[in-house]
């Protein structure tokens, strides 16, 4: 038989790995759905707004913040009407066949649909041929989700 301070020793050990085990299980949050902007202001604001911390929704695999109350109700009761067209990848770079990050700060919203660019002039550029541009970035989709090719 182990000798009782060993004993307490040892438990103490098995006890500490077993509980850091469980926190390490723990799922982690999901990543933060572009850059923590809120996709409704886009909408509603016709600006890029950050997004509060304290008014968060979980949907489609990532975490969405918004700058109200009110913008979390309208995006939880429709959120595929606000949620940008390629998720937080440039617009511009999917069409031409790239994947590349976008920044929430350069935007823009036609026919309904919100896509974001890496740079400033990404609107402008994707406007010049839209339907081309849609067209090609729609067809390119399976590379930013190779999980869920376009519909």
């Amino acid at each position: 038989m182990m000798p009782i301070a060993r004993r307490h020793i040892t438990c103490a050990i098995l006890s500490t790995l077993f509980y850091a085990g469980q926190a390490g299980a723990a799922s982690p949050s999901p990543p933060l759905a572009i850059r923590g902007y809120d996709p409704v202001g886009y909408f509603t604001l016709q600006r890029a707004v950050p997004g509060d911390a304290r008014f968060v929704y979980e949907w489609d695999e990532h975490r969405w913040q918004f700058s109200s109350a009110r913008n979390l109700e309208l995006f939880r009761a429709d959120p595929v009407r606000y949620a940008p067209e390629f998720a937080n990848f440039c617009a511009v770079a999917l069409a031409r066949g790239e994947v590349r990050e976008a920044n929430p700060e350069y935007w823009l919203i036609s026919d309904g649909k919100l896509y974001l660019f890496g740079k400033s002039a990404g609107p402008d550029l994707f406007r010049k041929n839209l339907a081309i541009n849609i067209e090609h970035a729609n067809a390119n989709r399976a590379l930013i989700d190779p999980l869920h090719p376009s519909e």
